[in-house]
């Protein structure tokens, strides 16, 4: 096995991670609450999915695209993971800029996609693209501090989660489904208190064509879900008194055509 050329482990995260947000901010933004009139009873009926049908969404979003393309990357799709995993020594350093550039990229090709599908109805874009927040910008009122605390709390069980789940004796082929269980729950905590961020290219996707105080706000949903991370990478090995450094979390492929290549040209074997 090879590792994949670097072209196609960024392609494949932005992949993932538009995916990721025009799934689960789209069913938020559109399908949260959908208030219809039938011809036989004029009173409204609210057909929408509410919060389990969106952390459901963000869920299967990740889960769907592991599947798909996560054995050319690792399927990290947050820069929360990337950074959490480099910490535990599964993934390279020097490569955490590029993921999280791509991982942001294609979160904001998703948000503008939103964005524009919500102007094209007619309705107001600024306070309506399911932005993270904080105070008056929290679903629930909650204030910055709680909001601090959960984000990254929640996003280091969702780390813990993955590099739990992707170990050589964990079940095979499930690693998908327990991180996909994973963000789901989390963001059944997180909806009502920040609208859930977990992952700084999901925040960031919307922010600023959201508008309303969001791209003020953004910081901190940077800071908390890193802070999450980077908690969760450095004490996986010390809680679970197991190391994994030689398995990373980066993808790789039996193509020899597809592989990159080191110096002299040579494919570089995943090692």
């Amino acid at each position: 096995m090879y590792t994949p050329k670097m072209s196609s482990r960024l392609a494949v995260e932005a992949l993932g991670t538009f995916w990721l947000v025009f799934i689960g901010c789209g069913s938020a933004i559109f399908d949260a609450k959908f208030v219809v009139k039938s011809l036989s009873d004029p009173a409204p009926v609210n057909l929408g999915i509410g919060h389990l049908g969106v952390a459901i969404a963000f869920g299967l979003a990740v889960t769907t695209m592991a599947y798909a393309v996560g054995h050319v990357s690792g399927a990290h799709f947050n820069p929360a993971v990337t950074i959490g995993i480099a910490v535990a020594k599964r993934f390279e350093w020097r490569e955490v800029p590029a993921y999280v550039a791509a991982q942001v990229v294609g979160g904001l090709l998703a948000g503008g996609a939103l964005a524009g599908l919500l102007a094209s109805r007619g309705g107001p874009v600024t306070g309506n693209l399911a932005a993270n927040g904080f105070g008056i910008h929290s679903p629930g009122g909650f204030a910055l501090g709680g909001v601090l605390v959960v984000e990254a709390l929640v996003t280091a069980f969702f780390v813990y989660i993955i590099l739990g789940a992707t170990k050589d004796d964990a079940p095979k082929g499930f690693a998908p489904l327990a991180i996909g269980f994973g963000l789901l729950l989390a963001h059944l905590v997180a909806i009502p208190i920040s609208n859930a961020s977990i992952n700084p290219a999901r925040s960031t996707a919307v922010a600023f064509f959201n508008g309303n105080g969001a791209p003020g706000q953004l910081w901190a949903f940077w800071v908390a879900p890193i802070v999450g991370g980077l908690i969760a990478g450095t004490t996986y090995a010390w809680i679970t008194g197991e190391r994994r450094d030689d398995m990373d979390i980066s993808g790789s492929t039996d193509m020899v055509e597809n592989a990159a290549v080191d110096d002299q040209g040579r494919p570089v074997l995943d090692d």
